[in-house]
């Protein structure tokens, strides 16, 4: 605004799901000029609805990468003005005070010792958490995926209604360690808060993007702010204590903080995992699906299954009991039943069934998508049920 003081720039500030389907909603009478958000994903899918406008920018300088991922879409539709990564941040305070180790694997976080400790969002509510949940299950593969995410939300204390809840939760010391997009962690670092950050070896380093909308009313002075953002100017505010993101132009990082991370000169960042757009859009809605049956609206559920396998595996330490082998092993194999394989997710026809994401339990899912979404829902409600039990029924004989 101070270089462009007759243009005036008004803000319509939404979660990324709830930005794609606004666009969506609107794109008869459209008003907006610029989508701007973290998530690549949502922008494919706003470039498959035909919503974005192409744009060749004129800044030079900035590489075709970060990692191996293209920092602009290959076919003009939208350009990445930052780099991001997803991993783990803690209060230094909290973990001390609870004398609680340091996480750094995603691994970690599904030990005993931290439960009730973790917090996140649900990758419905957030498109960055949607991008961290997507990457794990891409990273370690389906099942897998799903049963760290599992193990993991055992230990979680909340599941917070938006992203930023999390560092929030983190910095006040409701919870000890959350699970963020890097600049969340940076940030509050950065801003003095007693915290820490770390990149898991399974993650990902992609772009936080912007694009034109199409029909934009005001494409001109839209084309102009995207320019300022990809500038020397703009790259330089991306440090800003309280934005703390990773620039794109590798020039910038000549004024970066003392150990603030370079993705063009460290390429263990986002390494483990070459993030695959395409599955990720094929699926969107059935991980938010999925996330919010088997994890958000049954979280008691789920940490009093992962608590009740914790206990049995702590009483068996040290000990020999096939018969308590056997019942922790098919209590985890409950727990970690997911409804349907990868093939069903990412079928274009199941997948579109998936419209309506629910901001709570009573939300109203009607037609198709309420059907499934029950049938999952009875089997993991009996899947933990069972879980525990069993779980326990191995602690009683030991």
């Amino acid at each position: 605004e101070k270089k462009y003081p007759d243009i005036k720039v008004e803000m319509l500030k939404k979660k990324t799901t709830a930005g794609v389907k606004y666009l969506q909603e609107t794109a008869g009478n459209n008003t907006s000029d610029l989508f701007w958000a973290s998530a690549p994903d949502a922008f494919e899918i706003l470039k498959g609805d035909e919503l974005l406008q192409k744009y060749q920018t004129k800044v030079k300088g900035i590489p075709e990468k970060v990692g191996a991922f293209p920092i602009n879409d290959p076919d003009g539709y939208y350009k990445g003005f930052a780099a991001s990564g997803y991993g783990i941040m803690w209060n230094t305070r909290y973990l001390k005070a609870k004398k609680l180790p340091v996480p750094r694997e995603w691994e970690d976080l599904s030990k005993a010792v931290y439960h009730k400790h973790v917090g996140m969002s649900a990758p419905s509510r957030s498109g960055t958490t949607h991008l961290t949940v997507e990457t794990v299950l891409q990273g370690k593969g389906w099942e897998n995926g799903w049963a760290t995410w599992k193990a993991i939300a055992g230990n979680m204390k909340t599941i917070t209604e938006r992203s930023f809840g999390v560092p929030d939760g983190v910095n006040s010391g409701q919870f000890g360690i959350g699970i963020v997009i890097d600049f969340f962690g940076l940030s509050s670092k950065a801003s003095g808060f007693p915290v820490d950050f770390v990149y898991p070896k399974v993650t990902t380093l992609v772009p936080a993007n912007i694009a034109i909308v199409k029909q934009a009313p005001n494409r001109e002075a839209a084309a102009e702010f995207i320019e300022f953002l990809l500038s020397d100017e703009g790259q330089a505010l991306l440090l800003d204590p309280k934005i703390m993101r990773l620039p794109v132009n590798p020039k910038a990082y000549a004024k970066a903080p003392a150990n603030f991370p370079n993705p063009f000169k460290d390429n263990s960042i986002g390494s483990g995992v070459k993030f695959d757009l395409a599955l990720s859009k094929s699926r969107y809605n059935v991980v938010n699906s999925l996330f919010d049956v088997m994890i958000t609206y049954r979280l008691d559920d789920l940490r009093t299954a992962v608590k009740a396998i914790q206990d049995a595996e702590a009483a068996l330490k040290g000990k020999s009991s096939p018969g308590a082998e056997k019942l922790i092993a098919e209590a985890k194999a409950l727990v970690n039943a997911v409804p349907i394989d990868a093939d069903k997710a990412s079928d274009k026809a199941f997948n579109a069934i998936f419209k309506k994401k629910r901001k709570k339990a009573t939300t109203k899912v009607t037609g198709r998508q309420a059907e499934i979404e029950q049938q999952w829902d009875e089997m993991i409600r009996a899947n933990y049920a069972k879980a525990a039990q069993l779980a326990k029924q191995a602690k009683s004989m030991l």
